[in-house]
């Protein structure tokens, strides 16, 4: 039997649908396109987004969204992924409320979005792909980029990862938003015009 084009792809975003209802339902918290290249991780969350606000629809939503837009990102290339769980059912929970995601959990869930680039915007979000990939990071011979010091990009299984060392607390410091929009300009979207 010959399966379309169409019929193709539908299977795989019902397949991918699938993975993400399971991820949500053990308290993974996750907002956007799942289909973007690109995926900001954030550990820290602030007060809103701890009480049910979509993750990063605050002021460091915008700015980052500004500066993916600034960088040649199409508006719908934006995807959220925290690191720490949120609400769950009970039998399914990977992790209590608040608390960093089990690295198997992390991991399979940024293997489900597949992205291109991964931006890790605070140290909380960097420890948990520290310790999520860590098999993958021992490979990379420099010792800064494999401990993901902010501002440097690691290619880790085909990604560019970037880590920041806290985007959403640079806002209101004009020294510190320059350099986090130095950092992020480093990771234009792959094929993307000189």
């Amino acid at each position: 039997m010959r399966v379309s084009s169409s019929e193709a792809k539908e299977a795989v975003v019902g397949a991918v649908e699938q993975e993400l209802v399971s991820l949500r339902a053990r308290g993974v918290v996750m907002a956007g396109n799942a289909f973007s290249p690109i995926v900001l991780v954030k550990g820290s969350l602030n007060d809103e987004e701890r009480t049910g606000a979509v993750l990063l629809s605050g002021a460091d939503g915008t700015a980052l969204r500004a500066a993916l837009g600034a960088i040649g990102y199409a508006p719908e290339d934006f995807c959220a992924l925290a690191s720490v769980a949120g609400e769950a059912d009970v039998s399914e929970r990977a992790a209590e409320p608040d608390r960093p995601l089990p690295s198997g959990v992390f991991r399979e869930a940024l293997e489900a979005l597949d992205p291109e680039a991964v931006i890790l915007l605070d140290d909380a979000a960097a420890d948990v792909m520290r310790e999520a990939y860590a098999d993958a990071l021992v490979a990379i011979e420099d010792f800064d980029t494999a401990m993901l010091k902010p501002g440097l990009v690691a290619h880790v299984l085909g990604r560019r990862v970037l880590a920041l060392d806290g985007f959403e607390a640079s806002l209101g410091d004009p020294k510190e938003k320059q350099r986090m929009w130095a950092y992020i300009k480093q990771l234009p979207p792959a094929g993307a015009p000189y």
